[in-house]
């Protein structure tokens, strides 16, 4: 599993570098890019106050409520408890050749706290709204792809926290819809 996780990470930072446009990219996705989904997420609560879709406001209010406690129990729960028992380092302090794009800590690269946050998001969306959530999860694919170039993470740490981060954001979608969802009356 190393010398894939090794070849991956070396193939897409090889790409560093190489013209200063494409660097200037590599930055804005790893560092930047989330904050489209955000802005998505707030797209849909803005939406919600106009005519048009004001029938959609319990659902798109209940979806941002949803995703973000999501987002956070994945990144600041699940990501810290393994990040505890796991302190993976970084790919920049166990390969010393490697292109470094962006300043980082060292220590706590697995699972990916990044992926797990923004695919926590993209599952939640996919419940509310399926065809929107491609948009979303291509984010999250975009910006972790472009955190291993950066040589923030291995392509593991991507994984992992893409499987935490879908697997907290379906669970969440579950349990409000089970347990905590308004029933109207009877």
């Amino acid at each position: 599993m190393y010398e894939i996780d090794v070849a991956i990470l070396q193939w897409l930072n090889s790409w560093v570098f190489w013209r200063p446009w494409a660097d200037a990219l590599i930055i804005f996705r790893a560092e930047y890019f989330g904050y489209l989904a955000l802005a998505g997420l707030v797209a849909f609560g803005v939406a919600a106050f106009l005519p048009r879709f004001f029938h959609l406001r319990r659902k798109n209010w209940e979806m941002i409520l949803v995703a973000f406690v999501a987002a956070l129990i994945s990144r600041f729960g699940v990501v810290e408890l393994i990040r505890f028992f796991y302190d993976r380092p970084r790919p920049f302090e166990a390969l010393p050749d490697l292109h470094r794009l962006v300043s980082h800590s060292s220590g706590g690269s697995f699972p990916s706290g990044h992926a797990a946050f923004y695919f926590a998001i993209a599952a939640v969306v996919s419940r509310y709204y399926p065809k929107m959530s491609l948009l979303f999860y291509a984010l999250a694919l975009s910006l972790s792809i472009n955190r291993i170039a950066a040589g923030l993470h291995w392509p593991s740490d991507i994984v992992g926290g893409a499987i935490i981060g879908i697997a907290v954001g379906l669970l969440a979608v579950s349990v409000y819809q089970k347990l905590l969802k308004p029933k109207p009356a009877a």
